[in-house]
């Protein structure tokens, strides 16, 4: 991977777990929401994949990460939840 590559990555975490933080209403730093961008990545590329789902270039990438991290970001909260 190139280093605008990994840039490009970074961009499109921060961004989707910056997105699933508005959606959700919730408060994470900069860190967190790259992290949560990250994994939303990985579980919206397995959910596209399962779909046969393509979505190319920075959008496409954006908005398949942004499903991912919403997607964990609720299961986490459900699982966080007090009893």
């Amino acid at each position: 991977m190139s280093g605008m590559g990994v840039f490009a990555a970074a961009v499109i975490g921060i961004l989707a777990g910056w997105i699933a933080d508005i959606v959700l209403a919730r408060r994470h730093s900069l860190f967190s929401k790259l992290l949560i961008g990250v994994i939303g990545s990985f579980i919206g590329a397995f959910i596209a994949s399962r779909i046969d789902l393509h979505l190319a270039g920075f959008v496409g990438e954006l908005i398949v990460s942004t499903v991912g991290a919403i997607l964990f970001l609720a299961v986490l909260g459900l699982i966080r939840r007090p009893a």
